[in-house]
């Protein structure tokens, strides 16, 4: 059986129906719209990382749905893209053209095993130095960086204790700020 490969033109000729579409290797992948508490998640996060990165001048901070090019058959959308000052020259009218410095996915059950199989995967692929996965189940956030081909687990955020999270070191985040009144 022969298999499809999908390129960035067919992304884009795609229908504007609300679904989030990625390509990942050629292949169409759709997920549904983020529940509320990924959201809720998303929101801190941004707000939390945001001001951080913007306040220093530290490049640029952007949040789904936005679309990562990293091949003409590798597009993606992370939950939010860090993208430090010399990377921020990938950024183009239609997107980023690129890789993220990081990478950020939150974890919901219907993406989980993408989340921590496939898009890693991709990621190292393509590349992205630094890849986060926010688990609101878990309240944890595991930082992974890449370390040849493939991501090494180099921090967790858990439990009470604030702490700063590669690669952004500088910003030390108190598990309290990005859980309160989630759970």
């Amino acid at each position: 059986m022969t298999r499809i490969v999908l390129t960035y033109d067919d992304y884009a000729a795609l229908p504007d129906d609300g679904k989030r579409y990625e390509l990942h290797e050629g292949e169409l992948v759709v997920t549904p719209s983020p529940g509320t508490l990924h959201q809720q998640v998303s929101a801190r996060l941004t707000i939390l990382l945001g001001g951080h990165v913007w306040r220093n001048d530290l490049g640029e901070l952007l949040v789904a749905p936005y679309d990562c090019i990293v091949s003409d058959i590798t597009v993606v959308q992370p939950d939010i893209i860090y993208l430090d000052e010399s990377r921020a020259r990938l950024l183009s009218d239609r997107a980023l053209e690129g890789a993220p410095t990081l990478a950020v996915e939150i974890v919901i059950p219907s993406t989980e095993d993408v989340d921590r199989h496939t898009k890693p995967a991709l990621y190292a692929r393509h590349d992205v130095p630094w890849y986060w996965i926010v688990d609101p189940s878990t309240c944890t956030i595991e930082v992974y960086g890449l370390d040849g081909t493939a991501y090494r687990l180099d921090a967790t955020l858990e439990g009470a204790e604030p702490r700063a999270l590669r690669p952004l070191d500088d910003l030390v985040l108190a598990p309290a700020d990005v859980w309160r009144g989630l759970r």
